[in-house]
C-alpha cells in the first residue's frame, strides 16, 4: 500500500509541475485533471475515501467544467479556434494519458488485492469531514471559496476584448 501511495504522489507531483509549467491553458487543464485524480488516489490509500470520491467530484468535475465555461466566454476568434485545433493534436494526450494508466493501474492493484496494512489506517467517514468543515476549517474553506471566486473575476476581466478608441479625424481617413 505504501508503494501506490509514493507512485501517485509521484503523479500528483509530476502532474501538478506540469500544470505551472505549460503555457497553453487547454495543456495545462488536461494535466490539472490528472493530478486531482492523482490526489484521490492519496486520499484513498490514507484511508479516507470519501474524500478521494469528493476529490473527483468537486474538483475533477465541477471546477474543470467551471474553467471551460470561463475559457468559453472569452468570446474566441476564428483564429483561436485554428490555434486551438492545432494545439489538441492527438500527441498531446499521450502524457496525461500514461499518467492516468499509471493510476489505473494502482486502483485496480488495491481493489484487487488483500490490504492488510490498509486494515490499520482508520478510515474517516462523511460525517467527520462534514463537521472539520464547517467546524474548526471554515475559515480555510471560506477563503479558498473567496480564491476561487476572485480566480474567476480575473479571468474574466483579463480576457474581455477592451473596446479600441479611434480619434475622430482617423475614422474619417479610414472611411475614406
Amino acid at each position: 500500500m505504501e508503494l501506490t501511495f509514493y507512485v501517485a504522489a509521484a503523479v500528483a507531483v509530476a502532474a501538478t509541475l506540469l500544470v505551472i509549467t505549460c503555457y497553453n491553458l487547454i495543456h495545462a487543464l488536461l494535466y490539472l485533471v490528472v493530478s486531482f485524480l492523482a490526489i484521490s488516489v492519496v486520499f484513498f490509500t490514507l484511508g479516507a475515501p470519501f474524500m478521494a470520491a469528493l476529490e473527483i467530484i468537486i474538483y475533477a468535475g465541477a471546477i474543470v467544467v467551471l474553467i471551460i465555461f470561463v475559457i468559453m466566454m472569452l468570446n474566441l476568434t476564428y483564429e483561436d479556434v485554428q490555434h486551438e485545433k492545432q494545439w489538441l493534436t492527438p500527441g498531446v494526450w499521450v502524457g496525461p494519458a500514461i499518467l492516468c494508466l499509471v493510476l489505473f493501474g494502482e486502483l485496480i492493484y488495491i481493489v484487487t488485492t488483500d490490504n492488510t496494512a490498509a486494515s490499520a489506517v482508520r478510515a474517516v467517514d462523511a460525517k467527520a469531514v462534514g463537521l472539520s468543515l464547517y467546524g474548526p476549517y471554515v475559515l480555510g474553506v471560506e477563503l479558498s471559496g473567496m480564491l476561487l471566486m476572485a480566480g474567476i473575476v480575473g479571468a474574466y476581466h483579463l480576457g474581455r476584448q477592451k473596446k479600441k478608441v479611434i480619434h475622430r479625424f482617423l475614422e474619417q481617413e479610414a472611411a475614406a
